[in-house]
């Protein structure tokens, strides 16, 4: 899809999308560690097991599908946009922390809040893995770093996007006259 340019409408379309999938996976980590808080310091048992069970709704119906909507539109933006997927270490970054924190939400929150609910639920403590807390706190400072770096824009451009901006700046070869 490099070189194919989304016009002004279906960027602006996609880039809201993506604007609200983010904050919307950013708010859904706030919510989830101020739950992950809360059955970790309570004293009652009720409390705990309201929050690792409203955690484990969070998980099971709203996380995977915004991971993977903010994942799919912050893909099809870069390489629908001049920005480029590999062109910016800013956008290939955040690429790469999308990538691997849906991966973790899938295989590691997920499962780590349903062992938590297991647990409560048949009486037990939380597991000592620390998954409603630390999963929520990796996935809201990597998410508050994303959000940093796409706003801040740092560290310039990839070798592939000074490679393609140097080829842009050469000039062309004149066509031969026809005669």
């Amino acid at each position: 899809m490099d070189g194919v340019t989304l016009d002004r409408p279906a960027r602006r379309a996609l880039l809201v999308v993506h604007v609200v999938a983010s904050a919307g996976w950013l708010g859904l980590s706030a919510g989830l560690l101020a739950l992950g808080l809360a059955a970790n310091t309570t004293g009652s048992a009720a409390t705990l097991e309201a929050a690792v069970r409203a955690m484990k709704l969070f998980a099971d119906w709203l996380l995977l599908p915004v991971a993977l909507l903010t994942l799919a539109s912050g893909l099809v933006l870069s390489l629908g946009t001049p920005w480029g997927l590999a062109r910016h270490r800013w956008v290939w970054t955040k690429f790469w922390l999308t990538l691997a924190t849906t991966t973790a939400t899938a295989f590691v929150l997920r499962p780590g809040v349903k062992d938590a609910v297991a647990a409560v639920s048949s009486g037990h403590a939380l597991p000592d893995g620390g998954d409603v807390l630390m999963g929520p706190i990796v996935s809201l400072s990597a998410y508050v770093f994303m959000t940093v770096i796409s706003v801040l824009k740092p560290w310039g451009l990839t070798r592939r996007g000074r490679r393609l901006r140097e080829a842009a700046r050469r000039p062309r070869p004149a066509a031969p006259a026809r005669v």
